[in-house]
């Protein structure tokens, strides 16, 4: 299970965030309306508003943070995120935003992903990799969960008592079955899976 803190700049956008990720299975652990000095959150995934850090040390904030959770920046459109992004943050994802894709984000920031603003040179929710009827055996289901949950192959291997030459057969095999090509592919697809 996911565990998010959030600070948030608007309470009523907190009440929804807080329900849309509760929804999606997660568990916030805090919640707070602006940003204090509280750096020690056991959360996987830290979402900060920006308009709720102080244009002072926010970029500080985010630093200390990035160090204990995966940063997950929520933004109004039009702003510059670099600086952000340089700060540690793991991804970035605007306040219009879908719940779907604010949760998807989260999955893959809490997966050790980067997640970006969308634009487009973004795929679109129906250019993702469809995973609900694809024939994956029991033991690749197995797999493609760890890989959800941002486990190496390695980790798998130990996990599921079985070799890492076998993960590597597996994940071959769910590639194929997917059509998925690259890592970032079947993280992608691991997570839809994992969100269905």
């Amino acid at each position: 299970m996911i565990r998010v803190a959030a600070v948030i700049d608007s309470p009523i956008f907190l009440v929804g965030l807080v329900q849309t990720l509760k929804n999606a299975g997660m568990t916030v652990t805090l919640a707070f309306r602006v940003a204090d000095e509280q750096l020690t959150w056991t959360a996987d995934v830290a979402l900060i508003d920006i308009n709720a850090l102080s244009p002072d040390d926010g970029l500080s904030y985010i630093r200390k943070l990035s160090g204990r959770a995966g940063v997950l920046v929520l933004h109004d459109d039009h702003v510059d995120l670099d600086p952000y992004m340089r700060a540690g943050a793991r991804g970035a994802i605007s306040k219009r935003e879908s719940a779907e894709n604010l949760v998807s984000a989260v999955w893959a920031v809490a997966a050790g992903n980067r997640e970006f603003p969308r634009g487009k040179d973004r795929q679109s929710p129906s250019d993702r990799p469809k995973t609900a009827g694809v024939p994956l055996s029991g033991r690749e289901e197995q797999v493609l969960h760890q890989i959800s949950r941002g486990l190496t192959h390695g980790q798998i291997a130990t996990k599921l008592g079985i070799s890492p030459h076998t993960v590597d057969t597996y994940v071959k095999r769910i590639r194929t079955k997917l059509g998925v090509g690259n890592k970032a592919e079947l993280t992608r697809a691991a997570l839809l899976t994992r969100a269905s």
